[in-house]
């Protein structure tokens, strides 16, 4: 077996835990709200404590997919696995509380601000003890699609036994800054946290241009909303959970739309 296959998927959003808790149509299910913020997930220990919430909510994430896959956390921990995080907001909230540090009442758990891109992927790794290869990716939709691609070649050249494609959103700290954007970003803006385990497999991926959203793909977005890098992982977990191929999935990002296709 040379490619991949989906072992396990995650997910978190502003509904609840689980695909299950997604409303059928996500505009009229949020009203009048612009962002459909998630629970801060509470986890026990200091280190939590300092945590900011994207970091919870990527740990918590990742616990989700182990679920899924019905393994423990001892199963991925050590060299043999991949961590691939992708991100397009979720440093809005920890960058803007930097900046606003010195006004009264203002808190923020990051002392310097570049240190933020690496705060999720670290929590993660300290959390289930990962020492394999991990990258952080910047982007939407479309990223989180290079970044399953990328896990797909990493399976395939055996540089790891299995990989976490994990994409994290918050929205509720910046919802002044995103309600300025209303003809860039779909409503409601609904924050996510969703982990793809992925392991040995039969099916060769990699990204190609696609001319629509796929199906699957649109399915999800009309049940959760915009979630920006976590679509894609939501419409796999989508797939997973009704029985489509989970591979159809599609990604829009600044213009472009991409697809998963055949290596």
């Amino acid at each position: 077996m040379t490619g991949v296959s989906v072992g396990g998927v995650g997910v978190i959003t502003g509904w609840g835990c689980g695909v299950d808790a997604w409303p059928e149509d996500a505009k009229l299910a949020a009203r009048d709200r612009v962002v459909v913020t998630a629970a801060t997930p509470r986890l026990d220990g200091e280190r939590f404590r300092r945590a900011t919430r994207e970091c919870l909510l990527g740990v918590v994430a990742v616990q989700a997919s182990l679920d899924d896959a019905g393994i423990t956390r001892d199963v991925i921990a050590g060299s043999r696995t991949a961590l691939l995080y992708v991100t397009a907001a979720a440093y809005g909230s920890s960058n803007r509380a930097f900046i606003e540090a010195g006004e009264p009442g203002s808190t923020g758990a990051l002392h310097f601000p570049y240190t933020a891109p690496c705060a999720v992927a670290a929590e993660v790794t300290i959390e289930y003890g990962l020492r394999g290869t991990y990258v952080t990716l910047i982007g939407g939709a479309a990223v989180t699609l290079e970044a399953l691609a990328w896990a797909g070649r990493l399976l395939a050249e055996r540089a790891c036994e299995r990989a976490l494609v994990l994409a994290v959103e918050t929205f509720a700290e910046c919802a002044d800054l995103f309600a300025r954007d209303r003809r860039l970003l779909q409503r409601p803006l609904t924050e996510a946290a969703a982990c793809a385990l992925l392991v040995a497999g039969n099916r060769r991926i990699d990204v190609g241009a696609a001319g629509q959203v796929s199906d699957l793909t649109a399915r999800a977005a009309r049940r959760v909303g915009e979630t920006l890098a976590c679509g894609p992982l939501l419409a796999l977990a989508l797939g997973r959970a009704t029985g489509k191929d989970p591979w159809t999935v599609t990604g829009r990002w600044r213009g472009r739309t991409t697809a998963l296709v055949e290596a």
